[in-house]
């Protein structure tokens, strides 16, 4: 019995500690974005929405390689970093999400940014 208690506290916890972080998962960039870099991000979120990040990246980090100044590029792309495990990157990304965000609170509130990039470092 003792066993099924700690199993299923587990189980719980797990289940309410994993949206902490989740967030709203991958964002549109500004109307005022470029046209292709729009049409790159609009690909790339239907494939976050999919759980194909690999694919997803290609296309958040070409929206990116258009436009380097959006915050929303990068945030996207830190997204799919930290799904395919590789947080070093993932946190770069973060930081430069923060320095372009241009007040956007949907990154700059982010959890999974502030998780990964929890103090301002010199250039973000």
């Amino acid at each position: 019995m003792k066993n099924l208690s700690l199993i299923l506290f587990i189980l719980i916890f797990t289940f309410f500690s994993v949206p902490a972080f989740a967030g709203k998962g991958a964002i549109n960039l500004p109307e005022s974005s470029n046209a292709s870099a729009i049409k790159h991000n609009k690909k790339g979120i239907f494939n976050y929405k999919q759980g194909y990040y690999e694919d997803a990246l290609k296309h958040f980090r070409l929206a990116s390689e258009v436009d380097s100044s959006v915050g929303e590029s990068h945030y996207n792309e830190a997204l799919c970093l930290d799904k395919l495990g590789k947080h070093g990157e993932a946190t770069n990304h973060f930081y430069k999400a923060r320095k372009y965000a241009k007040g956007n609170p949907a990154i700059l509130k982010s959890k999974i940014l502030l998780s990964h990039a929890p103090m301002k470092r010199e250039g973000s």
